[in-house]
């Protein structure tokens, strides 16, 4: 008879119960979600962005349904950081999961107050740096665009705290090995990937764009071969943990990124088709190591064979 398998993973020191987590921007802080699932059985929540100053985001339609997929420029709306530790951080320290926060900002200046303001509440474990937003006409994406500023960028936050660092990386750029190298480097503890690809939907009737913002950033299964190429090529380069997501619908999904070489998983556009997509990706995952009769979910990280 098969022992039950171990989820359990540590990425930069945080410690999760299993290796599935929220993708940022699409699981708010847990608040709506709770009322469908048990929070506390997740390995990690990673918040939405947040800024230091309240963002009314872009103007609608911000989100349009593609063949396999979904654009979305909702363009970091947030209530800005101090309303979200006295709002959501309050809610989420009820839970025993591991709080990410996801950090924008438009100038250096704004994510190291950011993350200062954070890194003195004790409810948040990580800090996942936001370089690879799509959607705002400043800040996020620029930082992620070149390796000079990605590590500019880091190295001000690094220095800025203690709690482990995390960098999500943007696969609209032509080096994202060179980047995911360059942010090790300067003080990142893991790298997670990707965030959305830029793309756009036009309405053949009105000849307009589907969103208001004409671009978006695209999610969702269309682009899983592309995280999993990029999260395979960046394991190679860098040696710092990889958290992997884009796509994952189900189980095998996950896997793939698994054994691409990645530590965990986020789970992004799944949860707007199935608020339960996570609870039912961790037990999918134990069923599967179990059957295979794999002790413990580690020992497929990276084990592709190629």
């Amino acid at each position: 008879m098969n022992l039950k398998p171990n989820l359990r993973v540590e990425i930069a020191g945080i410690k999760m119960k299993n290796p599935v987590m929220t993708a940022s921007g699409t699981f708010g802080s847990g608040l709506e979600y709770s009322n469908f699932i048990d929070l506390s059985k997740l390995g990690a929540i990673v918040t939405k962005g947040v800024t230091l100053k309240k963002q009314t985001g872009n103007p609608g339609p911000r989100v349009y349904e593609t063949p396999c997929g979904m654009l979305n420029s909702i363009g970091l709306q947030n209530k800005g950081v101090k309303n979200f530790i006295a709002e959501d951080l309050e809610f989420l320290k009820k839970f025993n999961v591991p709080v990410i926060v996801n950090v924008a900002g438009n100038t250096i200046e704004e994510y190291v107050a950011v993350v200062e303001q954070l890194s003195e509440k004790d409810v948040v474990k990580g800090i996942e740096l936001n370089v690879s937003c799509p959607n705002v006409k400043s800040g996020g994406l620029s930082f992620g665009l070149n390796v000079k500023s990605a590590i500019k960028l880091t190295s001000a936050v690094r220095k800025t705290t203690k709690l482990p660092l995390i960098v999500k990386l943007s696969p609209n750029v032509g080096n994202i090995d060179e980047i995911a190298k360059g942010v090790e480097d300067a003080g990142a503890d893991a790298v997670s990937l990707i965030n959305t690809i830029l793309g756009m939907a036009i309405d053949p009737q009105s000849f307009k764009p589907q969103l208001a913002n004409i671009v978006g950033g695209l999610s969702g299964p269309a682009i899983k071969p592309v995280a999993v190429g990029m999260v395979w090529k960046i394991s190679k380069a860098i040696n710092i943990p990889i958290i992997g997501m884009g796509g994952i619908m189900n189980c095998y999904d996950a896997l793939e990124f698994f054994l691409a070489g990645a530590k965990a998983v986020a789970v992004g556009t799944a949860n707007f088709i199935d608020p339960e997509a996570t609870i039912k990706l961790i037990e999918e995952l134990e069923e599967f190591l179990t059957i295979k009769d794999i002790s413990d979910i580690s020992d497929i990280v990276g084990q592709v064979k190629v």
